[in-house]
């Protein structure tokens, strides 16, 4: 069992003494300046505050979905054709990019969008804006053979030909 306290009328054996230990919060004690309180601290530099950006001053960058323009810059008697691919493989991609060049070789005047908005998962479609679907490959699950089935160059030119 630990002893008991002392009380105050009893002093500690070692308290009498110096120590010659040195401790943090010791030099410390020791070596803190005299501070007068009549003369204030210096303030801290004041650094130039950020401003905060008018929307004036914010330009909003041009939209363009893999290089293509967008809707609006399009001319009225072009055609558009919207390949939606998922980004989860990509077999989606390479297929879409076959797509958009044989399009755009065999047709002239079309506008091919790639995926202008956020992708279905496990989507491959191949459609006329605001119309006909050409081909609608959804909700597929890996390893994809619906899509891999499929013969790019009469894919292509069916679509040329319903186009024209």
């Amino acid at each position: 069992m630990a002893p008991k306290k002392r009380r105050g009328e009893e002093a500690p054996a070692g308290a009498g003494t110096t120590t010659t230990r040195v401790t943090r919060s010791s030099t410390r004690r020791l070596g803190a300046k005299v501070v007068d309180s009549s003369v204030p601290a210096p303030k801290p530099a004041e650094r130039p505050k950020k401003r905060a950006k008018k929307i004036d001053d914010v330009k909003e960058p041009e939209k363009k979905v893999d290089g293509v323009k967008e809707l609006a810059e399009v001319a009225d008697g072009s055609k558009t054709v919207v390949i939606e691919h998922c980004k989860q493989c990509n077999s989606f991609k390479t297929r879409a990019i076959q797509v958009k060049g044989g399009l755009e070789k065999g047709v002239a005047g079309i506008t091919v969008l790639v995926n202008p908005e956020k992708p279905r998962r496990g989507c491959f479609e191949i459609r006329e804006e605001g119309g006909e679907k050409f081909i609608s490959l959804l909700d597929m699950k890996r390893p994809f053979t619906p899509m891999k089935a499929l013969d790019m160059d009469k894919v292509i030119s069916d679509i040329i030909d319903k186009i024209k």
